[in-house]
């Protein structure tokens, strides 16, 4: 029996090396411990929580969200050789409540039998469905596995929020130039998980070209340095030189396709919006097109569109947001590919339509100054009724605009140390002309 696991263990140990040296480039280059990470230092610098968290293998549940390529696998991995607790994994598109089963049980044994905490790595937790993600929480309420999250869409619209509520969310930003700079020379110099065993090097201009163009995605300039050192001959020297043109044509073989689990998301997104808020209805549709032959999810694209409604349209045509939810409650219920229609109308809709953010700056200003402590007594008059202590609402002095011409009265709103104070300004775009025009006529004809 002795021999047989020895056999066992022996074959899955020669499994994983074999695994390790026919793995990606970049998988390779992930970091085992916290200090080889590169970039993400406003929550990986020393004095961060993260950080230190992890430091001490003192970690609570987390959720890491951002772009692609920019090292949530990778914190996992880190925290999976630091921490002395049971570290399990499972990725969200091929696992099931079966395999959450499973590892649940093992924590409860390795927790009531050996006092050892177990932590639990979902990658793409955002493609478990409500029951699944539901299943989940009781367990990480009472400690049982310690959740450690990653997705590439925003948690606060795919996540349980249950799930959200229990955890500490940390956003990735897209590395920067330097940063990637960084991880192409460890890529094609460092012996030991690099690629240096290749004798190549790489020009400058080759190098700054590859950072500029992954665009914050580490993997899609380590897969440019792969492949480049992969498929080009070694010159006379017997060195593999990257050029600036092996450069551009390694980078633009992956780079052609938008690639709908998020290569491209956030660039093409942020097209898509920009092209609504500068009002060409042409480009909004072409961007909306790259998404939809992508495979987006068509409940994002009808959010980002409800948004810009109200964020960039506004009051100027308060109907750009009823168009938007319209559609939005629309193509859930039609689906693709009719769903594109919907979806073309309302991008057109609120490309097309006068533009105001001022309610938007209303809500913003009067956000920083209420977050600032600004806050002060609401009049006597608008609060609710209170009765004296013989049980009579006492008189408070409001006066109700409905029993005044044009249903208008003056009388303080704000609180007193506020007065004249102005958030909302509206603009002399759409009906906002008429907004304007009516606030003007109402404090006109009441002597204001």
């Amino acid at each position: 029996m002795t021999v047989r696991f020895f056999v066992m263990d022996l074959f899955e140990y020669m499994k994983e090396k074999n695994m390790e040296r026919e793995s990606p480039l970049a998988a390779r280059m992930r970091p085992v411990t916290i200090d080889e990470v590169v970039g993400q230092e406003h929550i990986l610098a020393p004095d961060k929580l993260l950080y230190r968290a992890i430091k001490a293998d003192k970690l609570s549940s987390v959720i890491f969200y951002g772009p692609p390529g920019t090292g949530k696998t990778t914190l996992a991995q880190v925290i999976a050789h630091t921490t002395s607790a049971e570290f399990k994994q499972l990725n969200a598109t091929v696992a099931g409540k079966k395999d959450m089963e499973e590892v649940v049980s093992q924590a409860q044994t390795s927790l009531g039998m050996y006092n050892r905490k177990t932590i639990l790595f979902i990658d793409e937790i955002h493609r478990f469905n409500k029951g699944q993600q539901d299943y989940l929480l009781p367990f990480v309420e009472d400690g049982t596995v310690i959740l450690i999250g990653a997705t590439t869409e925003n948690p606060y619209f795919e996540v349980n929020g249950a799930l959200l509520s229990r955890s500490m969310i940390f956003e990735l930003k897209p590395l920067s130039a330097e940063n990637i700079r960084t991880l192409i020379e460890r890529a094609v110099y460092d012996n030991d998980k690099g690629m240096g065993a290749y004798n190549a090097y790489i020009d400058k201009d080759a190098e700054e070209f590859l950072a500029d163009m992954a665009g914050g995605d580490a993997r899609r300039a380590l897969n440019a340095i792969e492949l480049g050192i992969m498929s080009t001959s070694p010159e006379s020297d017997g060195r593999i030189h990257i050029t600036i043109d092996v450069a551009s044509e390694c980078i633009q073989k992956r780079a052609m396709r938008y690639d709908k689990t998020g290569d491209n998301h956030y660039d093409t997104i942020s097209a898509f919006i920009k092209s609504m808020r500068g009002s060409d209805p042409d480009a909004a549709v072409y961007y909306l097109a790259r998404m939809l032959e992508a495979g987006e999810d068509i409940k994002f694209i009808a959010r980002r569109i409800m948004i810009c409604a109200s964020e960039d349209v506004g009051m100027a045509d308060p109907q750009a947001l009823q168009v938007a939810v319209a559609a939005s409650l629309a193509v859930e219920r039609v689906g693709m590919p009719e769903a594109r229609i919907l979806l073309s109308q309302a991008a057109v809709y609120v490309a097309t339509a006068p533009k105001s953010n001022a309610s938007y700056l209303a809500i913003n200003e009067a956000m920083r100054m209420v977050e600032n402590g600004e806050i002060y007594p609401i009049p006597r008059h608008l609060q609710n009724k209170h009765a004296d202590s013989s049980g009579e609402e006492r008189e408070q002095g409001y006066l109700y605009a409905h029993d005044y011409p044009n249903h208008y009265v003056t009388q303080q709103y704000l609180p007193y140390e506020l007065t004249g104070k102005e958030f909302y300004d509206p603009t002399g775009n759409g009906y906002e002309v008429k907004v304007r025009e009516h606030m003007k006529k109402l404090h006109k004809e009441a002597g204001e």
